[in-house]
C-alpha cells in the first residue's frame, strides 16, 4: 500500500518519512510481529537501536513483509560502549550484518557521553561511513546546543538529525530552533511524554472537539512543527490509530495551546548528566 506520511528532506538531500515506528523496549521476541504490524499499517520508518537488542528482528520483519526494502527507511544507534574511532566503525559494521539490508538509511550518536568521551572522535568514524556511502545520512541523538556547537566546529559533516525527547511537556524550542537554523532535523522520542500529556486538559479538550484521541492529537502536534516523530505501541490498534493523522489538522490557535504547555519536565535521562555506558 502507498503510504501518506510526507517526507522531510535531510540537509544532504535524502528524504526522510516525517512519522516513523519506535521500536525502543520493545522485545526482541514481539519485535518481528510489532514492526509487521506497523508496516501493515503504512508505516515506512523503522526507529532501532543496538542498545535496543532488536536490530536483527527488525531486518526480519522487513524481509517478510514482501515491500521493496528500498521503500523502508531504517535508523539505528552507535552503541554506548563503542565511542572510540575504530570501536565505533566496528559497531557500524555489526549493525549493517544485523539488520541485513545492504545499507543503514540514517546512523546516530545515540548519546553525547561528554564527560565520558570525544564525540568528536566518534563523530568522525561516521563521517567515514557516510563518505563510503554505507549510510545514507548520519545524526546525533540526545545533542544539546553546546555539544552541537562543538561538533559543528570541529567537523566535516554537519549532522542531518538530532533525535531528542519532545513533546509538550518538554517543547525544547531553543534546541529545535538552533538545529533548524543549521539545517538539523529534529527527530522527537518519548512523543506524548510516556503518556503523561493524555490527560492534560488542554489536549482533551482539543481532542473532544476534533473527535481524535489524545493522543492522535499530540503526534499531529509534532508533525505540524515540523519534527520526524516515533510513536511505539505492539498493540496492534494502537499502532493504526497512531498511524491516522493524515485527515485531519490543528488550528494555530490548537497548536499555540499545545506548545504553551511546556514545563521544560524530562521523563528521560538529561543529556548533560547521562553517563550510562552497557556492560
Amino acid at each position: 500500500m502507498s503510504s501518506p506520511v510526507p517526507h522531510t528532506v535531510l540537509n544532504n538531500g535524502v528524504p526522510i518519512p516525517q512519522l516513523g515506528f519506535g521500536v525502543y523496549q520493545v522485545p526482541p521476541d514481539q519485535t518481528v510481529e510489532a514492526v509487521s504490524t506497523a508496516l501493515a499499517a503504512g508505516y515506512r520508518h523503522i526507529d532501532t537501536a543496538a542498545m535496543y537488542g532488536n536490530e536483527r528482528q527488525v531486518g526480519e520483519a522487513i524481509a517478510r513483509s514482501g515491500i521493496d526494502p528500498s521503500d523502508i527507511f531504517v535508523t539505528s544507534k552507535l552503541s554506548n560502549a563503542h565511542h572510540a574511532f575504530d570501536a565505533a566503525l566496528a559497531a557500524f559494521d555489526r549493525t549493517e550484518a544485523r539488520l541485513g539490508l545492504g545499507r543503514v538509511d540514517l546512523f546516530l550518536i545515540h548519546w553525547p557521553l561528554a564527560m565520558l568521551s570525544d564525540y568528536l572522535e566518534t563523530w568522525r568514524a561516521l563521517e567515514r561511513v557516510a563518505g563510503e556511502g554505507r549510510a545514507r545520512a548520519i545524526g546525533v541523538s540526545n545533542f544539546q546546543t553546546e555539544h552541537l556547537q562543538r561538533l559543528l566546529a570541529g567537523s566535516e559533516i554537519v549532522p542531518a538529525v538530532n533525535q531528542i525527547e519532545c513533546h509538550p511537556y518538554l517543547t525544547q524550542e531553543p534546541l529545535r530552533s538552533f538545529g533548524a537554523e543549521h539545517g538539523i532535523v529534529t527527530e522527537a522520542w518519548s512523543p506524548i511524554a510516556q503518556g503523561a500529556v493524555l490527560g492534560d486538559p488542554v489536549v482533551t479538550g482539543i481532542a473532544a472537539s476534533r473527535e481524535r484521541t489524545p493522543a492522535q492529537v499530540v503526534l499531529r502536534w509534532h508533525l505540524q512543527l515540523g519534527n520526524v516523530v516515533f510513536p511505539k505501541s505492539v498493540t496492534p490498534e494502537r499502532v493504526r490509530e497512531n498511524f491516522a493523522l493524515f485527515d485531519f489538522e490543528l488550528s494555530a490557535p490548537e497548536m499555540a495551546a499545545i506548545s504553551a504547555l511546556n514545563r521544560d519536565e524530562r521523563t528521560g535521562p538529561d543529556p548533560d548528566h547521562f553517563d550510562m555506558v552497557p556492560g
